[in-house]
């Protein structure tokens, strides 16, 4: 384990994000689309750039086999890709059983969310387009989730998981899944500090949101660790990573009342279903252990490296 090769990923990564967002606003940039997406998409990036520099520049190391960039296919991706679904709509469920929130198929509930962000016009308009397609908009957001996911979503979710799950993995792995899960988990939720102050996943609290998220991630870490070491590649942690960015809105669209700390993925929910999917883990790494994961994930070809 290399501690100062991790210490310079995370102090780059973070220095350069925490500079980026009041960047963006000082050059006159507005947190109105796409100008927002723009700013996110870019953010995301961030640690696949570090990543590459201080492997190549500072370390002269190889790149791709180090940081587990694999593209063969395996069984693990197929996993990577239809989990996250399941975590959404069990979020859903969950949320139903809380206090206060109630099932709404006329997405009363979303439309209350978008009131402090669109005009009564355009929810207006958007209501009208709901009532016109040809399938609710909870399977048609499904289906487009399920497209979006392991493809454009997992490009935007590999300039994250290149650092995350490629570079701090990979150094951290002699700890074993757990504690280098947790110590990449803490560090990815603050990471978004910036972002989620601006109103990103907890518009309603954007300051207890920042360690919300954190909550999250170090949930969503030992999962995320675990398929790319099983798999061999940090492709299956994007996949994975995207296809949650792309379905995690159906944990909410159906339903009315509790609030961005209660409902949906990233709030009390989402953490009863995250935590019974690491107990699930756990169960499975004890029938499978982790040094066989491991030996796995070694033995792998994973092509030239680059």
């Amino acid at each position: 384990m290399n501690v100062k090769k991790i210490a310079l990923f995370v102090v780059l990564t973070y220095l350069l994000s925490y500079a980026l967002v009041p960047l963006y606003f000082a050059l006159g940039g507005t947190k109105a689309m796409p100008g927002m997406l723009v700013l996110g998409i870019a953010y995301m990036f961030i640690p696949l750039v570090v990543a590459v520099v201080v492997q190549r520049l500072v370390y002269h190391a190889p790149v791709r086999r180090p940081l587990r960039i694999a593209f063969r296919p395996n069984r693990w991706f197929l996993v990577a890709w239809l989990l996250p679904p399941v975590i959404a709509l069990a979020t859903l469920g969950v949320s139903l059983l809380l206090p206060g929130v109630t099932f709404s198929p006329e997405m009363a509930g979303m439309f209350e969310r978008f009131k402090g962000v669109l005009t009564a016009e355009q929810l207006e308009e958007m209501e009208r387009q709901a009532k016109t397609l040809p399938l609710h908009p909870f399977w048609l957001a499904l289906l487009q989730g399920l497209v979006a996911g392991p493809t454009v979503n997992a490009v935007a979710a590999f300039g994250e998981e290149a650092g995350w799950r490629g570079l701090m993995l990979r150094e951290l792995e002699p700890l074993g899944l757990w504690r280098a899960s947790a110590i990449i988990g803490v560090v990815w939720g603050f990471w978004h500090a910036p972002l989620i102050v601006q109103g990103l996943n907890y518009p309603e609290h954007p300051w207890a949101g920042v360690f919300l998220m954190t909550v999250m991630t170090v949930l969503l870490s030992p999962l995320l660790a675990y398929l790319t070491l099983r798999s061999g590649s940090v492709i299956t942690a994007a996949i994975f990573h995207g296809t949650l960015n792309a379905t995690a809105g159906l944990a909410i669209l159906v339903v009315r009342g509790g609030s961005d700390l209660s409902v949906g993925v990233t709030g009390l929910a989402g953490f009863v279903v995250l935590l019974l999917a690491n107990i699930g883990l756990l169960v499975f790494d004890r029938r499978f252990p982790f040094e066989t994961v491991s030996k796995e994930a070694a033995n792998r070809d994973t092509g030239p490296d680059a």
